[in-house]
């Protein structure tokens, strides 16, 4: 996936959703990949130290002790908003997280995925309204965090 075809296919602007989002400024198909979400790797423990005080974190969990800090490094997927009705998905592929299209997205859409977050790192002080959700989604579940199983 090279950086031009990227380029092309995204651009970072105003949010109404939160903050920044990312949108599609040509159609992207069904399943395709989209952008590789990129940054400074860290270890479990470095990316608790830099987070510590702040529960808005752009880190992608790679495996057991290593995170994708896109603060650090990263490109434009780490304004990529949550959405409870998502129109792309985050694949592992190898040590890679690559962000692929659940469906066809038309030009001037924002790109979501679910981030089911989690608030398992140690000293978590995360708190209900850390995770509260806003995506506007006619089935909103209220929160970001991942479903229990």
């Amino acid at each position: 996936m090279s950086r031009s075809k990227t380029s092309s296919k995204i651009e970072v602007r105003q949010s109404g959703i939160h903050g920044k989002g990312v949108y599609a400024t040509r159609r992207i198909r069904k399943d395709s990949a989209i952008i590789e979400y990129t940054g400074e790797r860290v270890s479990e423990d470095e990316a608790n130290e830099r987070y510590q005080d702040n529960p808005s974190t752009y880190l992608f969990m790679v495996d057991d002790d290593t995170f994708i800090d896109g603060l650090s490094g990263g490109n434009e997927a780490r304004f990529i908003n949550h959405s409870c009705e998502p129109n792309c998905v985050a694949y592992l592929e190898d040590d890679r997280v690559v962000i692929h299209a659940l469906k066809n997205i038309q030009p001037g859409v924002e790109l979501t995925y679910d981030y089911q977050l989690t608030d398992e790192g140690e000293g978590s002080d995360a708190t209900p309204t850390d995770y509260t959700c806003r995506c506007g989604a006619r089935r909103c579940t209220g929160t970001m965090k991942g479903r229990e199983a």
